[in-house]
């Protein structure tokens, strides 16, 4: 055992390994006085249930290194979890500590909440774009087909609002919370907190005097009856005696005289407890004044954090309720009149003009010669389309000082040619558009398509086809130049899908 600068050290020679339980621990091998460990460390073995040989092991660094400081709670049985019992103030000190907590689990609540707002946001993205694509390439049309997508209008919008409420929580609520917490506790170089040390300290010290006085007061009713219980048995060690004739008057005197000093000892150990009783309830008003002090201090800085908890979840309220939000509403104005604008009637008329009984026909009539009529058929073709507004375009852009108007088209997208997915339809026989006729013949026109050179031109802008012998694309779109333009500018190609039909020579420019 060895003493240095205020510090008590144990060094053992010679240890042991020896297995308890699943724990491997270390045994002195040397015996140690369990009297010297009481008188030096002032640790009572009994009340903590170890025997000397293991009370190292228990708590290790008490011997190691100890700083001999007093503590108000050794030697005090606490009686209930009151808090005026000595050491119960604790909890109060603890509640700071988790008032740092509670900050940080508060950020790590609005920080997971910030992320399912983002994901949902993309699945919204995502699932509007999925479906939008499949809407437009399927068979619906007309005021229903912009109804429907319609939703996926609405979901695009919900998502950039759910993207603000994402930011709004770590922006915002997430750093308002993490600037009052680094403003509130302060972190010392053991890693304690300041507030934490500073209430520890102030209940400590208007603890001391009361904890000292309730010692003395637990040392007096101890002795007291101690002396009670010796007095009792001298007495019955008195009676005993005089019904013993083999005692001498010698003997019974020192019994006779054992009860008088028993009585005494009663005596003066009692006037002892009560006179430590009545410096203890002497002390006790200061006392309840000086941890009330300490308390309201503590309360005091909870508030503040409560008060502030209860702000900051107010405005995370304000951030999550859409329903306050001016566009929010909007959104759902504007979406059921796209679906209230939608028209079973103007639908069916429409099919009816344009794939039904309404649509024009040229009815079979005497021809002189079959390549004749066929010529004559398309020139009537080529001349109605440069005598009507022209072509369908979308998507056009301009270049230099030429640019070609974007006519709005009536036409539905269930004229595209591209054939539709199999979420439509498992049956590639229904397509009209489809690269292959009926007879099995992939080019509908009767030339060959072999002759002429080929070239690969890219689609300038987008058109849609308006016969059955025209081609649809997109611009930026590649297909393949069959043949060269005619007299009335038209081409004849092929999509990389294999369908040949004709296009507008000027929507296209030859790759380089």
């Amino acid at each position: 055992m060895m003493k240095c600068a205020g510090r008590i050290q144990l060094r053992d020679r010679g240890q042991t390994c020896q297995r308890v339980g699943k724990r491997q621990v270390r045994k002195l091998s040397c015996k140690v006085s369990r009297h010297l460990i009481e008188k030096r460390l002032s640790i009572d073995f009994e009340h903590l249930k170890l025997t000397p040989d293991y009370a190292y092991f228990a708590a290790p660094s008490a011997f190691e290194e100890m700083s001999v400081a007093y503590d108000d709670s050794i030697g005090v049985e606490v009686s209930s979890d009151s808090f005026w019992e000595v050491g119960n103030y604790k909890r109060t000190v603890k509640r700071i500590d988790d008032g740092h907590r509670l900050c940080t689990d508060l950020m790590n609540c609005l920080h997971e909440r910030a992320r399912i707002e983002k994901a949902y946001a993309q699945q919204l993205t995502e699932w509007a774009r999925r479906w939008r694509q499949l809407v437009e390439k399927g068979p619906q049309y007309g005021t229903v087909e912009k109804a429907w997508t319609a939703v996926m209008s609405e979901a695009e919008r919900v998502s950039e609002l759910h993207l603000e409420v994402k930011a709004s929580l770590m922006n915002e609520d997430f750093e308002k919370i993490k600037n009052w917490q680094k403003e509130a506790f302060h972190k010392q170089m053991m890693g304690s907190f300041k507030e934490t040390k500073e209430a520890e300290d102030g209940f400590r010290k208007a603890q001391k005097p009361w904890a000292k006085k309730l010692k003395e007061v637990e040392a007096a009713k101890k002795a007291h009856h101690a002396a009670c219980k010796e007095e009792k048995l001298a007495i019955s060690r008195e009676a005993n005696s005089k019904a013993d004739p083999s005692l001498n008057p010698e003997q019974l005197k020192k019994l006779q005289d054992k009860v008088e000093k028993c009585k005494q000892d009663v005596l003066k150990t009692k006037e002892k407890y009560e006179k430590s009783l009545k410096e203890l309830d002497q002390g006790t008003p200061q006392y309840m004044e000086n941890m009330e002090q300490v308390f309201e201090q503590c309360q005091q800085f909870e508030e503040k954090r409560l008060r502030f908890f209860r702000e900051v979840l107010l405005e995370v309220q304000k951030h999550l309720d859409l329903s306050n939000v001016a566009g929010y509403k909007t959104i759902y104005r504007d979406l059921e009149q796209s679906i209230r604008a939608a028209d079973a009637v103007e639908d069916l008329r429409w099919f009816r003009a344009n794939h039904g009984p309404g649509m024009a026909m040229n009815w079979p009539q005497f021809e002189d010669e079959e390549w004749s009529a066929d010529l004559n058929r398309t020139l009537t073709r080529r001349e109605k389309k440069k005598a009507t507004d022209g072509v369908t375009l979308t998507g056009i852009n301009q270049t230099g000082d030429q640019s070609l108007p974007n006519k709005p088209s009536s036409v539905s997208s269930y004229e595209k040619t591209q054939s539709y997915p199999t979420d439509w339809s498992d049956d590639e026989s229904n397509n009209p558009f489809s690269s292959t006729d009926a007879n099995g013949d992939s080019n509908p026109f009767d030339e060959d398509t072999t002759s002429g050179t080929e070239v690969r031109v890219r689609a300038l802008y987008d058109y849609e086809g308006q016969e059955h012998d025209e081609l649809s694309f997109k611009a930026g779109d590649e297909l393949t130049k069959m043949e060269d333009e005619d007299e009335q500018g038209w081409c004849k190609g092929r999509l990389d899908n294999g369908q040949v039909g004709l296009y507008p020579a000027n929507y296209v420019e030859a790759i380089q």
